[in-house]
């Protein structure tokens, strides 16, 4: 990876030579220091871009009546296929929060995510989206007694060198402590991120483990699931204690002779009013059958069960027992209450 060349503004200008401060790697530079606000640490910034590839230009926008923040960091180069290195947007109000998330999980929710690591309060969505919820104290209440959110969506160009370990996340996290700073939420800054983890990509399969050992996962509760025996079930653990959503997906043998796929699953839970949506059947004037409901931290939690129609040795009785420990896991680790079941 080509290296940067180091130098301060002030000296740039000392020099007063347009075509020094025009170099490349100078502009790159001057650009990684100023892009979404200062935020983005340079060497972040160096780690993702492209080899071969250039800082063009940034653009940050705040619209303060609106409650939002954006900002678009970008790149050239002969080998670039897609402008962008980074894009972030952030939302306080929430008309525009509902609208991100339910963009995130069209239809009836059970669209792919997968967990953040670190405790990260957050998830990828199946765009391959890094999204994050934190709090605003500093906006108060809205009108229905409801604490404000800051939701923060960040972007990644398909040229981004993302695959980086650690990079993607330290630059996420630090976009939405600078979103939560221009947005007036007071909030407690993320801690900055020191792992090693990688986003994954739109459409990666997610880690399995034997369902045997789920008790060592944040799905733990699939261990005392009773699953048939045989067929060498296997739990995709997709949650994390501080997100507004997550899901544990439970693989099992094919349904049926000459059937070419696996039975599936799925339990996915959603926190926040916004979620009520995912539930909801216009055409049948109520709630969908298989799911629950509770309340967490002043607002709706949904749990729902969804995946193969067919599974071998799982029938209804067992759904639904499995549902119920599935709920009760997760009002259990977020301490809510008011838990009801719809079957």
């Amino acid at each position: 990876m080509r290296r940067w060349i180091k130098v301060s503004v002030a000296a740039a200008m000392v020099l007063g030579v347009a075509g020094y401060a025009a170099e490349p790697s100078v502009q790159d530079w001057m650009l990684a220091g100023s892009a979404c606000g200062g935020a983005l640490p340079r060497d972040v910034v160096e780690r993702l871009t492209p080899d071969g590839a250039h800082l063009e230009s940034e653009e940050s926008r705040r619209t303060e009546a609106l409650g939002s923040y954006e900002c678009v960091l970008s790149v050239g180069g002969d080998e670039v296929r897609d402008s962008r290195l980074l894009e972030m947007e952030a939302h306080t109000r929430r008309d525009d929060r509902d609208r991100e998330l339910f963009s995130a999980f069209p239809q009836d929710g059970f669209s792919a995510q997968y967990p953040l690591p670190g405790g990260l309060p957050g998830f990828v969505d199946q765009y391959g989206g890094i999204d994050l919820l934190l709090p605003c104290p500093g906006l108060g209440e809205d009108d229905e007694g409801r604490r404000a959110e800051l939701l923060v969506r960040t972007w990644m160009g398909r040229d981004t060198l993302s695959g980086v370990p650690g990079a993607a996340y330290r630059a996420v996290v630090a976009l939405a402590n600078s979103a939560s700073d221009e947005l007036g939420c007071e909030g407690e800054p993320l801690a900055e991120y020191e792992g090693d983890a990688v986003p994954p990509r739109p459409g990666d399969e997610p880690r399995t483990v034997p369902v045997a050992r789920a008790k060592g996962t944040t799905c733990a509760w699939a261990a005392g699931a009773g699953l048939p025996d045989s067929g060498g079930w296997r739990l995709a653990a997709g949650m994390n204690d501080a997100a507004p959503t997550g899901r544990c997906t439970l693989r099992g043998p094919a349904a049926g002779t000459g059937s070419g796929s696996d039975s599936v699953l799925t339990f996915v839970a959603w926190y926040g009013d916004w979620s009520n949506r995912l539930v909801f059947e216009d055409s049948a004037g109520g709630f969908r059958s298989m799911t629950a409901t509770a309340r967490c931290d002043g607002q709706a939690a949904n749990f729902a069960l969804g995946g193969s129609g067919d599974v071998p040795g799982v029938g209804a009785a067992d759904r639904r027992r499995m549902l119920k420990r599935f709920a009760q896991d997760q009002v259990d680790r977020r301490d809510c209450s008011d838990l009801r079941f719809r079957f």
